[in-house]
């Protein structure tokens, strides 16, 4: 067989759904930049599915193949944000090492997410308290912190790192601040610098959880493996 014939007798290569995949997530993509630009200059009240699809490339009908609805879209952005919050906050929910330096870590990642997105949490805080959907999802939003943080106090309490306080509730109290001065800071333009915030927000989640151990300028501030706790418990 020649080469020509080859190539004609290959069998058709018909084009990937993965493409279509791709255009698809670009659209939704486009539309969740909308939604955060719109949060910039406006409060979610006054979002309307015409006025968000005027700053995309998309039809109004577009936006009903993603979205049921508008609070579908914020609970959309909420659940992206929670996700970006979570993975900056990595190295002190599971890092092992000097344990300062790992929250100091995930502070400056919630404090830079915060820059980004932070009219999203202003948005639903802000709408939570008349708008029913999006106060269940804003108590979910923080709930979820709220455990994480829990749990991780309760293992550094195993580890001798934090003394004997109430983990839920120092959890609830450190995540509200948090919260509160990301909204208050980088909510709406113009946006407040950075530095002061995060070094706030460090100054008060240190010495709440870790000064105690560090006054005697002895006690090396090292976590283990929680597997290694565990097993020698």
């Amino acid at each position: 067989m020649s080469t020509s014939q080859a190539i004609r007798s290959r069998p058709r290569i018909l084009p990937q759904p993965v493409l279509k995949l791709a255009k698809s997530e670009r659209t939704r993509a486009a539309i969740l930049d909308g939604a955060l630009e719109f949060l910039w200059e406006h409060p979610f009240r006054d979002m309307t599915v015409n006025r968000l699809m005027e700053r995309t490339s998309a039809s109004r009908p577009t936006f009903y193949q993603y979205f049921h609805d508008l609070h579908e879209l914020m609970e959309c952005l909420l659940d992206d944000l929670r996700d970006d919050i979570m993975a900056g906050a990595v190295p002190w929910f599971t890092g092992t090492g000097e344990v300062t330096g790992l929250l100091r870590q995930s502070l400056e990642a919630l404090v830079r997410t915060g820059y980004e997105k932070g009219p999203i949490l202003k948005a639903v805080a802000d709408a939570a308290p008349n708008d029913e959907r999006l106060e269940t999802a804003w108590f979910e939003f923080l709930s979820h912190f709220d455990e994480a943080v829990a749990a991780r106090i309760e293992e550094d309490q195993r580890q001798r790192l934090i003394s004997e306080l109430d983990a839920a509730a120092i959890a609830r109290a450190l995540n509200r601040l948090d919260a509160y001065s990301l909204i208050e800071a980088f909510g709406q333009h113009p946006r407040k610098k950075p530095g002061p915030t995060l070094g706030a927000i460090e100054r008060i989640w240190i010495s709440t959880l870790y000064d105690w151990r560090r006054r005697d300028g002895k006690t090396p501030l090292i976590r283990r493996s929680d597997e290694l706790t565990a097993a020698s418990e």
